[in-house]
């Protein structure tokens, strides 16, 4: 199995030890009748999020593609490829939703369902016709998603306070992120490349960005703002992501921009380009 980003799980337990505090204060301030909109939240938040799910499921069953040997069979394929590869015994659903120029995708599940969507602009450059690996990579990240349990409901009520927790929160999740990165790169480490350069320049001029110029940027790039800047997000900032699946050694950094080992001398032409790095090796199953 592709390797969990080292942060994830102490990140987690954090967030869901301070969200259980939480909850039950917010049940506390229920019982004794001292209560706001806020507490209401906490305490029927299992509700919503439950709600929340069935009808983000719910809308792509009756508007999405459903993805099929007949329905864009080569995404169909990659998420069954994916699937198998991480070892889940069922292939989860996977929808094409109408992109209009977004480039994106999202995994999410409802009750034991599990599902991708992907929006239509990324197989105008991930399809059999163009850009395959690309697709490959980003389909195995977001199944990737699904296999690390990032989708599971329990474990998004126990995160329910990330919004809240505007740097703990955001940590998590670009942690996860990485981890789902990871799942990525061992589906098809050849797309990382072609999958960072759409989302920095888009699915037209994604072919003019230098994956490894821009990732050596990642250790130049600094300042306070530019801290604040992915301590804010929940995704890696893209130069730090980028170098993060250039350089297999290690996992992606959370809050200190990345640098090369100390007293190391970047070789002739550069560093080695993304595709030409092995993969992190898995994290022994405890």
């Amino acid at each position: 199995m592709p390797a969990r980003h080292s942060w994830e799980i102490p990140m987690l337990i954090v967030v869901v030890a301070l969200t259980a505090i939480a909850y039950a204060i917010a049940v506390t301030l229920l019982a004794t009748g001292s209560f706001d909109q806020y507490v209401l939240l906490l305490v029927f938040a299992p509700v919503l999020i439950w709600f929340g799910r069935g009808m983000l499921y719910s809308t792509q069953r009756v508007n999405g593609v459903k993805m099929s040997p007949t329905q864009f069979p080569e995404g169909h394929r990659l998420v069954v490829e994916a699937a198998a590869r991480f070892g889940m015994t069922k292939v989860p659903d996977a929808y094409v939703v109408l992109g209009n120029g977004q480039i994106n995708a999202f995994a999410s599940g409802h009750g034991f369902r599990r599902f991708v969507a992907v929006y239509s602009d990324l197989f105008e450059i991930g399809g059999a016709a163009r850009e395959p690996d690309a697709l490959a990579f980003i389909i195995g990240h977001e199944v990737g998603h699904i296999a690390a349990g990032h989708t599971s409901y329990w474990r998004q009520v126990g995160m329910f306070l990330v919004p809240f927790l505007p740097i703990i929160g955001n940590s998590l999740i670009r942690a996860q992120e990485y981890t789902a990165d990871n799942h990525g790169f061992c589906n098809r480490h050849a797309g990382a490349p072609a999958a960072m350069a759409t989302l920095a320049a888009g699915k037209y001029l994604n072919t003019l960005v230098g994956v490894d110029e821009m990732a050596d940027r990642a250790a130049t790039e600094k300042g306070f703002f530019v801290w604040v800047v992915n301590a804010m997000s929940s995704h890696p900032v893209l130069t730090w992501r980028m170098w993060a699946l250039r350089d297999r050694s290690r996992h992606g950094k959370l809050w200190l921009r990345p640098s090369p080992p100390a007293g190391a001398v970047p070789p002739p032409g550069g560093y080695p380009s993304i595709d030409q790095t092995p993969a992190l090796p898995p994290k022994p199953v405890s």
